[in-house]
């Protein structure tokens, strides 16, 4: 079954018995989910239509452009070095979307003129070593936090505007915050930005962060790397509007492979594997996405990072000939004929002849034909999603495919897909211990 999205194409079949035997799902299995699926997707057209859900009305949003702006400008003008404060959603996203500039990505920088830098991991060491190092004077910050009170992101925050001050430095004219701008008593992030008068933009209050890369959250980012984020919108509004008018629209019916697979074959593992250095980091968005919204009540799946072709040469071993009980999901941009091409002259190589004449994006495309069919030989549930390019409009679908995918199937597993409360018990030991440490 090959479902269009129109910036992808979704290929379920290699999730299917006829292809991987008892692995895989029946005809009447997949019927019967996509009917499961299709209540969910009812329940979400039902919220679209009310306005209770803010995330599917962020493709069309455009009031925010203006700010996003007028903050990309001040992080931009003048700087050698850009900084990004926040973790979890309020970093992943961003990562994800700015990797198509560049970020990260071998050989390449992002073609802005400032080395950027994203800190969402709280390290003594490295903050310590990094802030030594960051010219200061030419250096810009973002922090971001939906809530303001991560305390990993107000550390940092703290200690930088501290090293800003001690240089003499106004953070005023350095740092730039997003954040909640409701509730100035339980968010010191705003208490801050207010104090140091920061330029400051609103975080929708009704946007978690993990599904608000769509949001400013991702677009600000977007237009600092000279990224087209009304682009990614476009996307994300595609595939909405796919879902909206469409009972067997992309997302519905990958959440009812998803569920049938978990539910009736213990497939408990779910892999994101691209082969795109580009979208490495969306695997890691993913990752966050599919874990914290689903991981409750003693249900879920286990997402895992992957990155092709890379992988094939360590994790696949794995999923090919280890335990069972994975989903592998394929992005498969489209690289035939793409690249450096290898001379004709080695033809006649005995042992590397077949590389003769061959673009890089041959071996690519090659690689990916390979991992499909050795996958499903060997009985393991595929899945693939084609891509014609990894762009703006691309990833926008793609991201926006796996937010109303995970969506519904909470709605499915009668899981709420919004909340994290184990996440939020952790923060609040987190301040127990430091309140009663010696």
């Amino acid at each position: 079954m090959n479902v269009s999205s129109g910036a992808f194409f979704h290929d379920i079949s290699g999730c299917m018995a006829t292809h991987v035997g008892h692995s895989g799902l029946s005809d009447a299995d997949l019927a019967l989910y996509v009917e499961r699926a299709g209540a969910a997707r009812a329940r979400l057209c039902a919220m679209h239509k009310q306005n209770s859900l803010p995330l599917l009305r962020l493709p069309q949003k455009t009031d925010d452009l203006a700010s996003c702006k007028m903050a990309a400008m001040f992080l931009r003008d003048g700087a050698t070095d850009i900084v990004f404060l926040g973790t979890g959603g309020s970093s992943l996203g961003a990562q994800a979307i700015m990797q198509l500039a560049g970020y990260r990505v071998p050989g390449c920088a992002a073609n802005i003129g400032a080395n950027l830098h994203f800190f969402d991991n709280l390290d003594a060491t490295t903050l310590a070593e990094s802030f030594a190092r960051l010219p200061l004077a030419t250096t810009k910050i973002l922090v971001v936090s939906k809530s303001g009170a991560t305390t990993e992101t107000i550390v940092q925050m703290l200690c930088l505007i501290n090293v800003l001050e001690k240089a003499g430095l106004l953070p005023a004219n350095h740092v730039v915050a997003l954040s909640e701008i409701g509730n100035p008593q339980g968010n010191p992030l705003l208490r801050l930005a207010r104090m140091h008068r920061l330029l400051l933009l609103d975080h929708d209050p009704y946007v978690g962060g993990r599904f608000s890369a769509l949001a400013n959250v991702g677009l600000l980012p977007a237009l600092v790397a000279g990224l087209d984020g009304l682009a990614i919108r476009k996307g994300a509004g595609d595939v909405l509007q796919t879902v909206l008018s469409n009972d067997n629209a992309s997302p519905v019916v990958g959440a009812a492979v998803c569920v049938a697979l978990q539910e009736t074959r213990s497939m408990n593992v779910s892999v994101m594997m691209p082969y795109s250095d580009r979208l490495r980091l969306f695997s890691a968005w993913y990752v966050q996405l599919w874990a914290e919204s689903l991981g409750k009540d003693g249900l879920g799946s286990q997402p895992v990072a992957a990155a092709g072709p890379v992988d094939q040469h360590s994790q696949m071993q794995l999923f090919i000939d280890g335990s069972d009980g994975r989903l592998i999901n394929l992005i498969f941009p489209a690289t035939k004929g793409q690249g450096p091409r290898l001379p004709d002259s080695l033809s006649s190589d005995p042992t590397i002849g077949y590389l003769a004449g061959r673009t890089v994006g041959d071996v690519t495309t090659a690689q990916q034909m390979a991992a499909v069919e050795v996958l499903i030989r060997n009985g393991r549930p595929v899945r693939v999603f084609a891509v014609d390019r990894v762009d703006e409009r691309t990833l926008g679908a793609l991201m926006m495919h796996f937010m109303l995918e995970t969506i519904l199937a909470g709605f499915m597993m009668n899981i709420d897909p919004f909340d994290q409360p184990a996440v939020e018990l952790g923060k609040v030991l987190t301040r127990d211990y430091l309140n009663g440490m010696k």
